[in-house]
């Protein structure tokens, strides 16, 4: 696929910037976006480090989603709904990648929230009704994310109710080394990938790890929906 521009709201966070760094190791053009341009430029320099080739720099939010053509959310729950709602004359038709999971951390345990649209990426759906939103990425540790010289081995799950934002953005999942993208369905099947992600966090605790989704029964070769239902079947 050809090289896209990628601005990441929130890309000075662990997710964020692990992303950031595989796509800007694939020849991605990068923009990490924060509301202090110190830390959006401190960040841009870490991908840097990891990747000395990148076109990466650091901008406001503002200026990151105008100028990118992909924008990726990966802010805290907590900070979802305003910064969208901010960002949304600047976001207009883009495709938007939403990869947040509304959790929470109480005593030790992590619990994912109730979202009122029924997921976070719904929620920004319902905040940016012009933009194609795009659920996918949450299953990917960040830790593991930063080590570019090892592939990953997951599968990436891909959510939308736009058709060709998806088919985008499971090209682009599969830039990353080791990733497959599968098609999850429609964006109200966000709701599941965003809550399954406290069960992942929870394994890593419990086991110490850092797990990955991969589903079974699904080729490698030819990983798209097969059409025709039974009488595809052979």
């Amino acid at each position: 696929m050809p090289p896209e521009k990628l601005a990441f709201v929130g890309g000075t966070g662990p997710e964020g910037l692990g992303l950031a760094v595989r796509f800007a190791a694939a020849g991605h053009a990068i923009i990490i976006g924060s509301r202090s341009l110190e830390r959006a430029q401190e960040a841009a320099a870490k991908v840097r480090a990891k990747v000395p080739q990148a076109q990466v720099e650091g901008r406001l939010n503002q200026e990151a989603v105008e100028a990118g053509e992909i924008v990726v959310v990966t802010i805290p729950f907590g900070g979802h709904r305003d910064t969208l709602e901010a960002l949304a004359p600047a976001i207009g038709a883009k495709i938007v990648i939403d990869v947040v999971s509304p959790l929470v951390f109480e005593g030790g345990q992590v619990r994912a929230l109730a979202v009122p649209e029924g997921s976070a990426a719904q929620q920004a759906q319902a905040l940016l009704p012009q933009a194609a939103v795009v659920a996918a990425f949450h299953h990917l540790d960040a830790s593991s994310l930063m080590r570019i010289e090892k592939p990953l081995e997951a599968d990436v799950v891909v959510c939308s109710d736009h058709p060709q934002a998806k088919l985008r953005t499971m090209a682009l999942a599969e830039q990353i080394a080791g990733v497959r993208a599968l098609d999850g369905g429609p964006l109200a099947n966000s709701r599941y990938l965003e809550e399954f992600t406290a069960v992942l966090l929870s394994l890593n605790k419990n086991y110490r790890a850092h797990t990955a989704l991969r589903i079974m029964g699904i080729a490698r070769a030819g990983s798209g929906p097969r059409r025709g239902g039974k009488s595809a079947q052979r």
